[in-house]
Parts: structure tokens; sequence; C-alpha cells
């Protein structure tokens, strides 16, 4: 495919360069480029009040940010989480020598089912990890009264979901640990990085800790720790994309709209159930009536040189790496049957609707 005409399933949000290259200049200037550098202290500043929470602990990624959780919070045992995400989220569970254990998805928001947690509870479970996908927040009330009620953590993965709020706070401080991602392809990025958000000042505390080897703020190691730090140079690109996020954010939900306008009345597709004041519209995701017609569909984009993205197949409980043995039969087939198409600022409205146009017809 022709590069310049393709019109591929993202494309990064980026500040105009003229507003990132003065960070650039700050760095090369003083030489600090990373080490808990003042422009990621500014970063953590900032996301914290655009976030209306109390602290942000920036990291080299969203991975990081899952890895850094459950060891601050000294997780052990079998970790219960989706299977309709991506790799990483159980890939962090295992790495972390925990067992994902996963359990199946509601057919409506396709997040983990609040319904079919505690049958998966034993006494080797200690945390719950779900995950908000595309940005549409899971039922964090039934979830973390769950885990009140057991005795367990809640990390959630909150990949897709920065800027969305439930009941006018952050999603970011429900459960125990809000992780966050800063990829290239998320609604905010500093090309790689992520975050850690709780309410509880000794863990983040820890945290900090642990993305930087174990050093405490006075440079003496009081910990077991890793190298997941932020560089200046990611923070520099965050904190130029950070004052346009507000624009990103409505302008995508302008587009998202029209898509579902446009596919209003097609048959064989349907949508991720939302609400329009708890979503960040980060995604297009839509659900075909069979793999058969999502195929056909994405040949037939792909032939006009539009790259959809199959967001997220296959099922994580398919792959035998996890060593699952249950069936989870609405997981399998979201994977199998879901499609996301285009969706970032620079993407023309007739783009979307020629897009429309040949999702209908497939």
């Amino acid at each position: 495919m022709s590069q310049a005409k393709t019109i591929w399933v993202t494309q990064p949000s980026l500040a105009p360069l003229k507003e990132f290259l003065p960070y650039l200049r700050q760095i090369w200037k003083t030489g600090v480029m990373t080490h808990n550098g003042p422009l990621m202290q500014r970063l953590e500043r900032e996301l914290a009040a655009f976030l209306g929470v109390p602290d942000v602990a920036c990291v080299a990624n969203g991975t990081c940010a899952m890895q850094v959780a459950i060891r601050a919070l000294d997780l052990a045992g079998e970790i219960i989480t989706t299977p309709f995400s991506f790799i990483a989220t159980a890939n962090v569970i295992a790495w972390e020598r925990c067992v994902p254990v996963f359990v199946d998805i509601d057919p409506a928001t396709w997040n983990l089912d609040p319904d079919l947690i505690e049958a998966a509870i034993t006494p080797r479970t200690s945390a719950i990890l779900p995950v908000h996908v595309f940005g549409r927040p899971c039922d964090t009330e039934r979830i973390d009264g769950i885990a009140r009620r057991h005795g367990l953590k809640v990390v959630y993965d909150a990949a897709h979901a920065l800027g969305v709020q439930v009941a006018g706070q952050s999603v970011l401080l429900r459960g125990d640990v809000g992780c966050a991602s800063f990829h290239a392809t998320k609604i905010f990025n500093t090309c790689e990085g992520g975050a850690c958000v709780s309410a509880d000042p000794a863990l983040m505390a820890r945290i900090r800790r642990l993305r930087f080897f174990g050093f405490d703020e006075r440079k003496e190691i009081v910990d077991g720790g890793m190298n997941a730090k932020m560089t200046e140079i990611s923070a520099a690109l965050g904190l130029a994309n950070l004052a346009h996020l507000p624009e990103v954010m409505a302008t995508r939900r302008r587009k998202y709209e029209l898509y579902r306008h446009e596919l209003a009345d097609c048959p064989h597709v349907r949508f991720q159930a939302y609400r329009p004041d708890e979503y960040n519209f980060c995604y297009m995701p839509v659900l075909f009536d069979s793999e058969e017609r999502l195929l056909a569909a994405e040949r037939e984009l792909q032939r006009r040189h539009i790259v959809p993205r199959r967001y997220f197949h296959p099922a994580l409980d398919t792959l035998g790496i996890f060593g699952q043995r249950d069936a989870l039969p609405i997981s399998r087939r979201v994977a199998a049957c879901i499609l996301c198409l285009p969706l970032y600022t620079k993407l023309a409205d007739a783009q979307i609707k020629r897009i429309c146009a040949i999702v209908a017809t497939c």
C-alpha cells in the first residue's frame, strides 16, 4: 500500500513542532535527560491538575505501570482479569509470576462481567485486574465492592481511559491503582509512556521508589525496584501535547458521533454501550454480526487503502501460553467479530463517510 494514500486505523495527535522545540532546547541546555527530571515532574503536576487527581507517577510505558502496581501491592497467586484486551494485560500478570484467571465479559460493554467474578475467586486469588475497554469504564462500584468483601486488591488497566470520569471523578482513582498508557496510539501520548494513579500517598511513594531501582528521595536504596523511569524527551512531548488534549478529545468525539450517525441504519453492525459523559472517544469499534462479514469488510477496506484493525483478536483465553481451560463464549464471539475503524484528529469527514459506505455495503 502507498504510505501517502493509506488511511491507517490511527495517527498520533501531535502538538505543532514549534511548541515542542523549546522543551528540547531546555534539555540540550541543561543536559538533564532522565532520572526524575524537571520536565517529568512538571508533567506529573500538570496531568494531576488536568485529571483532578492528587498525584500522578509517570513511568516508561503502560506495561511498566501495571508491573509496578502489582509489585507495589505485593500481589501473588491468582489475578482475575478479562480475556478481551491487548496481550500486555495478561502478560504483566504472568511476568510478575502471578496466574491470570480469565472471566468472561459483558456482551454490551465488553468489559469484565461483575456477575461472574465471585465464582472465579479462590483461596489463591489476590487481586482483580479489569480493563476499561476502549475507554468505556468498568462497573467500578460493583468490582470494588466485590474486592472489599473478599479482601482483594484492584488494579485497573486504564490504558484507554485517560480523561474519563465516573460520577465527576477521574476513573483512575478507582480501585487501588489506575494504570494509564501514553503510547503513540493513545488519545494523549508521550511517544512511549504511562502513569500510575492512586489516592493512597504511601502507595504512590512506593511506586516512585519501584520505578527507580528502589531509591527513596534521599537516594538511599530502601526497596526492590526496576528501571521504569520516563525520560525528559517523553515528558517534553507530553507537555506539548497536553495543551491540546481538550481540543483533541472534542474533535474525536465529533468524528465518533459522525460514524455512529452514518452507520445508524446498518443492520449488520452494532456498537459498544456507553454514556457520552463517561467516554473519551479514543477508538471506533464496531461489532459485526459474523466474522465472515467482518473479514469481507476488512478485505474491501484494505483494497481501497483503508487499514482497520481487529482490536482485540484473538481472545486471550484462547492462547495456549496462559493455560486457560474454560471456554468463555462472549469474549470469543466479540473478539472474532469486532473491528476498529480509523479514528484520529486529522481524519476528514469525507473519509469517514466513505469508510461507512463501504462497511454498510459489505
